[in-house]
């Protein structure tokens, strides 16, 4: 009888074989109802086979294959395929994994056609800019896989560049897969791309939609309903039978890298599809990724640039470094920055005023013993957030109430130390008690139908100061900003994460291109006591190219990516001493001893070295040869699953890890 090998939703997400009398080939990527257990589950054909490692009189007997939908596409399973090879995961994870949650259900919710929206008024296109229409010429949409890099200033017009190639595409009869880093860049784009294409099917697929949604959105790619798909990263596993472009925005951003199950990265499979459908990818970004940049530097990628304003009237703001070593600061703030704001509001502009630290505090402290929240279930302290009046762990979650006297002690004169955007926000509104502050951070915006509120009132000129996190740096256009003041970017300078400075510039980077977008000029003011480092002068020089050249000479000196090639194996358990010997043990494997071109170092706890309850520690596996380095983990993963470990005790292997 004819055998046909299932992926299946489950924990082990190895692969089931099934005996199925009317099997086929064509039932490959069509989903099947198979008895797992004592009940049933949805399950996906990977293959079809005549026999099985297994004895038929072992293999149960799959009840029915499921075809109200069109079978998944063969380069689906050939992007999944390579994901699962590349990043160490089992392939039934990948698959399932790639799957909207109502196509796993035995009992699927009712399909809906979704609600008939009225088609947003055309927009007319803007006059492109010469630099703008040299790129667009310069890439080709029907010249096969060729990888584009566009680096462009803040407020250079890259959307547009974007939207001129998703025409071309449409011309063409093709799909286009836009993907952006998170959910809040995600409604201003879609609203501009829905203008510009109204007559055109557009869909967004992001965890923000509800499950009916997402499963229907991800149908209208399937089916080839869906001209244009606006997705975060696990879009990039979407069907799309049509596919002829694909581009992805801010593509040095982090949030591309998934950091549970299988740990990919969207960015870099982007580039495997697009070499796979033998299409064109554009990546664009004020600040590209170093790994980019080499890829440029050493004719990779066709690299194009937009170094104007789109706005003629816009200009790139300048930047002021204030040295806080000889400068007063009230609650953290210069009185330089506190005169530009009150500037602002005089003559009736916005202010926004950085500072990438959310809650009221850092930490609260008793200053007679010594007392500090400890976070009882992680390394890290506990959060001050007077809003909510608790303390909040931003790792795991954990809560408890502000004690009104130290808990060791008893001293009633316990104190928030350092400052967050909520206590930035009450001081401000203090100096400024006529100003409409607004804070703008996750604690305030939890849902999409928040931030859309929250640009909405700030577009509408309902905010004269903002106070923000993360979230305003990038991919926002407010015309009225024209002040951006940034604090406690020291932190990120010294850090042991040898990515830190890639990081802090482009943060800063993004933020200053904030301000001065429109035909009011704008200037950023940034504080720190290291006026002299060289990140601050690239920085008032808004010179990217330099600094990424330093940057690559140090890594490429250093010896680290992408100049090398690297895998972490981490472990967490109850106690460090079994994670550390798991780690130990792997460490002496046959398959990891005798490897010339593969080095692997001790194992070290992590640097958040406990987390939710479980001690964490990792080992670094690198290499200068990708190859070898994949040829060498599959061997080894092997080895490590045969290990016998303690039942609490979890592992996995990340590729191309962004923290070591």
């Amino acid at each position: 009888m004819p055998i046909v090998r299932v992926a299946l939703d489950v924990p082990l997400h190895r692969l089931f074989d099934y005996q199925l009398a009317d099997a086929c080939p064509a039932d490959v990527g069509r989903r099947v109802r198979v008895p797992f257990g004592r009940g049933e589950k949805i399950g996906v054909v990977v293959a079809t086979a005549e026999s099985s490692e297994w004895p038929l009189a072992q293999l149960k007997t799959a009840r029915r294959i499921e075809d109200d939908l069109p079978p998944l596409p063969p380069d689906f399973f050939q992007l999944l395929e390579f994901a699962s090879t590349y990043y160490q995961a089992p392939l039934g994870e990948t698959i399932m994994a790639a799957l909207p949650a109502g196509l796993k259900r035995l009992t699927p919710p009712q399909r809906r056609s979704g609600r008939t929206q009225r088609p947003p008024t055309a927009q007319p296109r803007p006059q492109l800019t010469a630099e703008q229409a040299a790129v667009i010429d310069a890439i080709d949409i029907d010249g096969g896989f060729v990888p584009h890099l566009l680096f462009g200033v803040t407020g250079s017009g890259k959307t547009e560049v974007y939207l001129r190639l998703i025409e071309r595409a449409l011309a063409l009869g093709q799909q286009t897969l836009l993907l952006v880093p998170e959910i809040n860049l995600t409604p201003q784009l879609e609203a501009r791309v829905r203008a510009r294409f109204p007559e055109q099917t557009i869909v967004a697929l992001h965890s923000e939609l509800a499950e009916a949604a997402r499963e229907r959105h991800w149908l209208q790619a399937l089916r080839g309903e869906a001209d244009v798909v606006l997705g975060t990263r696990l879009s990039i596993f979407t069907p799309l039978p049509r596919l002829g472009l694909l581009l992805v925005d801010e593509e040095h951003d982090a949030s591309f890298k998934q950091q549970d199950g299988m740990r990919y990265s969207a960015r870099d499979l982007a580039i495997v599809r697009a070499r796979q459908q033998n299409i064109p990818i554009l990546f664009g970004s004020a600040t590209p990724a170093l790994e980019s940049w080499a890829n440029a530097e050493n004719g990779r990628y066709r690299r194009h640039f937009l170094l104007q304003r789109a706005n003629p009237q816009a200009q790139l703001p300048p930047v002021r470094i204030l040295d806080t070593r000889q400068i007063k600061l009230q609650e953290g703030v210069a009185e330089p920055l506190l005169a530009a704001i009150r500037n602002r509001l005089e003559r009736g502009e916005q202010s926004l005023v950085f500072l990438n630290r959310r809650g009221y505090a850092p930490v609260l402290a008793c200053p007679a013993c010594g007392w500090i929240s400890h976070c009882q279930r992680c390394a890290a302290n506990l959060v001050v957030h007077r809003a909510d009046h608790c303390l909040r762990c931003h790792h795991c979650g954990f809560e408890a109430r502000i004690p009104r006297a130290c808990p060791t002690c008893g001293n009633q004169d316990i104190q928030a130390f350092g400052r967050g955007t909520q206590r930035l926000e009450s001081w401000l509104q203090e100096q400024f008690p006529a100003a409409r502050i607004l804070r703008v951070d996750r604690d305030a915006v939890k849902s999409r139908k928040q931030w859309e509120e929250m640009l909405s009132r700030i577009h509408g000129g309902e905010a004269d100061i903002l106070v923000g996190t993360q979230m305003l740096a990038k991919g926002h256009d407010f015309p009225r900003l024209t002040l951006v003041g940034v604090l406690g970017a020291d932190a990120a300078l010294f850090a042991a994460d040898w990515r830190a400075p890639e990081r802090l510039f482009a943060q800063l980077m993004q933020v200053a291109g904030r301000a001065g977008r429109a035909e009011l000029p704008g200037e950023v003011i940034v504080q720190t006591q290291y006026p002299d480092h060289p990140l601050f002068a690239a920085l008032v020089a808004q010179d990217y190219p330099s600094f990424a050249s330093n940057q690559l000479q140090e890594r490429a000196q250093a010896g680290f990516p992408p100049y090398t090639f690297q895998a972490i194996l981490r472990a967490e358990a109850p106690q460090m001493a079994d994670a550390l010997a798991f780690l130990q043990a792997a460490v002496t494997l046959p398959e990891a001893a005798g490897q010339d071109s593969i080095s692997i170092y001790d194992p070290v706890p992590m640097r958040m070295a406990r987390l939710a309850n479980l001690e964490r520690a990792q080992l670094l596996v690198e290499s200068p040869s990708r190859p070898a380095l994949q040829q060498f983990l599959p061997r080894w993963r092997e080895a490590l699953e045969q290990l016998r470990t303690p039942r609490q005790l979890r592992w996995h292997i990340e590729v191309d890890p962004l923290e070591c």
